[in-house]
């Protein structure tokens, strides 16, 4: 009885320490997702004012903006390219770690551009303009050639899987119409394929007369040379003047003395 209770306690204090568990786990999922939502509005929030900054501000506080809404939209536009390739491609993996030594660079550039927006000498930030501009085509060209790289190797490897696709296709096609294939093989290498055949012209030949004669018919069927006559048929003798009668006399044979 006391192995029971004790089994019985040992799975209630495991029912509730699961339940703990899981809640810290629901919790912090939620936060995080609280934090994701809040950055996320944040960073669209400052998007627009740098965008509305840049057209409708001239001088420079308007190019500053340009400069860092160039900046952030390549960075984001990249590091959600890399981040969706490397869960299909782990050979970025690589390219995600220079990304993220890129974005060092990229995030102190964008907080040195945002402290001079709120820089009262506007002459000192004109002269650090060209600088700050070579800067930002800098970071931005090395993150969009990273990110193009990405989506060609990406679409070569969709266009390679194609291919390799089409081709067993055509394969199995091949297979699933081989019945034409054994037609025309039966077709071309039956009994009797390729040799001429004899047309049945229906003609049926005479069977030769009685007493070894000819038919003159069957004999101009042929048909001689032009200007040459037939040759005569050969009359066979009647054989009713062979037949002897009662009242007709037998010849003697002539005897020898």
């Amino acid at each position: 009885m006391e192995a029971v209770i004790t089994i019985l306690a040992l799975l209630f204090v495991a029912f509730i320490a699961l339940g703990v568990y899981m809640t810290v786990k629901a919790v912090g999922a939620a936060k995080r997702g609280v934090d994701r939502t809040i950055t996320q509005a944040r960073r669209t929030v400052e998007d627009t004012t740098l965008r509305a900054k840049s057209f409708g501000q001239p001088g420079v506080a308007g190019e500053l903006a340009q400069l860092r809404l160039a900046l952030r939209t390549s960075m984001r536009a990249t590091q959600d390219a890399l981040h969706a390739g490397v869960a299909a491609d782990s050979s970025l993996a690589e390219s995600v770690g220079l990304f993220r030594r890129l974005s060092a660079h990229g995030l102190e550039l964008d907080e040195e551009l945002k402290r001079l927006e709120r820089e009262p000498d506007r002459a000192t930030v004109a002269g650090l303009l060209p600088q700050l501009r070579e800067r930002t085509e800098r970071i931005t060209h090395s993150a969009d050639s990273l990110r193009w790289a990405a989506r060609d190797r990406a679409r070569q490897f969709a266009d390679d899987d194609l291919d390799a696709l089409n081709a067993q296709i055509d394969i199995e096609a091949g297979a699933l119409r081989h019945w034409s294939v054994e037609e025309q093989q039966q077709s071309g290498q039956g009994p009797g394929a390729g040799a001429p055949q004899r047309r049945d012209t229906g003609v049926d030949w005479p069977e030769p007369a009685a007493g070894g004669g000819s038919s003159s018919t069957a004999d101009d069927s042929w048909g001689g040379p032009a200007g040459e006559e037939a040759p005569q048929a050969i009359t066979a003798p009647d054989p009713r003047l062979r037949t002897t009668y009662p009242w007709q006399k037998s010849a003697r044979p002539e005897t020898t003395n």
